[in-house]
């Protein structure tokens, strides 16, 4: 058990809280929260109601997105001063996904100790039960909400062999996963959502299985997380090779009655290749022809 007494300098401690089940809290998260000096909350009115239930009596302040530089300059005045500071989020671990980031950068800059006290996390507390590999994993975190950057982002994931990990909000799930299907291919997944809530929900199966569960519901609830398998095979299919077939599929779409996005899907599932990069391909030859 660490000692909590006042040194020349402060401790900073980046606390982890539940995700929902207030009874997923550590007795170390209490003890810490219950002797330090002061308690930085992404939201003091939420993390009020964790403090509350738990008896917690102590100093809370705001420290989010919008003060975080502001309030690392006071901090590290404070902990120069010798007082100790807990860092908590709304919900699960600070800096991941959520405010901290900048404040723990600025303190080890400072020289100053910054201790984790571990705890829940959306992304590994799914990931657990996905039934996917966990041997290797890329958390990416919430994606831009613009479409561009964000299409970019899921192109250049095609190749990784690791488990991918998304944070999405209720509202934007199906687009994400439309697009993702788009570009990766309908591979084996998980949604997770509500974790540890009341109505807590896990759809594994292809996305496409997964997709069309989401969309049975007349509305879509809870933050989620989504776990995608990784590329089964490395994609090296000679670029000619791949010319020569968008070609043979063109020069029979009239037969077939194949749209441009039908043959790139065809293509795209034959030789194991993101969809996307195979549609461009198919349009800019469409077009040379």
């Amino acid at each position: 058990m660490e000692d909590i007494s006042k040194p020349a300098k402060g401790i900073l401690y980046i606390v982890a809280t539940p995700i929902g089940n207030l009874e997923d809290v550590t007795y170390r998260a209490v003890r810490i929260l219950k002797e330090v000096d002061l308690i930085a909350a992404e939201d003091t009115r939420h993390t009020l109601k964790l403090l509350n239930h738990f008896d917690i009596e102590n100093k809370c302040i705001s420290c989010n997105e919008q003060n975080e530089e502001r309030r690392a300059e006071e901090f590290i005045l404070k902990l120069n001063q010798g007082l100790n500071i807990a860092l908590v989020s709304d919900a699960g671990t600070p800096s991941v996904s959520d405010p901290g980031f900048k404040i723990v950068r600025r303190i080890i800059k400072e020289k100053i100790d910054v201790i984790p006290i571990p705890g829940c996390s959306a992304a590994i507390a799914g990931l657990s039960v996905a039934g996917l590999p966990t041997d290797s994993f890329i958390f990416k975190g919430f994606l831009p909400r613009k479409k561009g950057k964000r299409k970019t982002i899921i192109s250049e994931l095609a190749s990784e062999k690791s488990t991918l990990i998304f944070y999405e909000s209720p509202r934007r799930i199906i687009t994400l996963i439309e697009e993702i299907i788009a570009i990766l291919g309908n591979r084996p997944a998980m949604l997770a959502r509500e974790i540890t809530k009341l109505h807590e929900e896990y759809i594994r199966g292809n996305l496409e299985y997964v997709l069309a569960m989401l969309k049975e519901k007349d509305q879509v609830k809870g933050e989620c997380s989504l776990y995608i398998h990784g590329c089964d095979t490395e994609i090296k299919v000679d670029d000619n090779e791949l010319d020569d077939e968008i070609r043979i599929e063109l020069s029979n779409a009239d037969q077939s009655k194949l749209g441009t996005s039908d043959i790139a899907k065809n293509i795209a599932t034959r030789f194991s290749l993101p969809r996307k990069k195979v549609y461009d391909r198919v349009v800019k030859l469409k077009n040379n022809l």
